[in-house]
C-alpha cells in the first residue's frame, strides 16, 4: 500500500462519510440507520466478505478469479461504508480511533517480544 500523509487520510474518510450522508438522504434512510443497525449491518456484510473464499485452499491473491475479486472488492466496500456510517452516527473520529488503538496494540503487543507468535496477549509470559 502506498503511504500517504495522516491528514489525506482523515479527508478521504470524510469523503466518503459525507458521500454517504448524500446517498442515505437522498433515499430517506437515515431513519433505520440507527448505530444498532448499522452494527448489525456491518456484521452481515463482514460476513459475506468471507463467502468468495470458500472453500479455497488459502485464500491467496492466486486462487482467486476476477468475478471472486471483484466480489470481495464489492463486500469490502461495504463493510467500509457501513463502518463509515457508524462513526458517523456515534460521532466517532476512525482517523483517531484507529491511532488511539494502535497505541494500545503497540502496548500489549511489544515487537520484540512477539515477533514471529500470533498468541493473544494474555497468552504471553511477563
Amino acid at each position: 500500500m502506498e503511504q500517504q500523509n495522516p491528514q489525506e487520510g482523515a479527508s478521504e474518510l470524510v469523503q466518503m462519510r459525507d458521500m454517504l450522508r448524500e446517498f442515505v438522504r437522498e433515499r430517506d434512510w437515515s431513519r433505520f440507520h440507527s448505530p444498532k443497525n448499522l452494527a448489525a449491518a456491518l456484521s452481515v456484510e463482514a460476513s459475506e466478505l468471507l463467502e468468495p473464499f470458500t472453500w479455497l485452499a488459502t485464500g491467496d491473491r492466486t486462487e482467486l478469479d476476477e468475478a471472486k475479486l471483484r466480489a470481495i472488492r464489492h463486500e469490502m466496500a461495504d463493510v467500509l461504508a457501513y463502518l463509515v456510517m457508524l462513526a458517523d452516527a456515534l460521532d466517532v473520529d476512525l482517523h483517531r480511533a484507529l491511532i488511539e488503538k494502535m497505541a494500545l496494540n503497540r502496548s500489549k503487543y511489544p515487537a520484540h517480544k512477539v515477533k514471529g507468535d500470533a498468541r493473544k496477549y494474555t497468552e504471553y509470559d511477563e
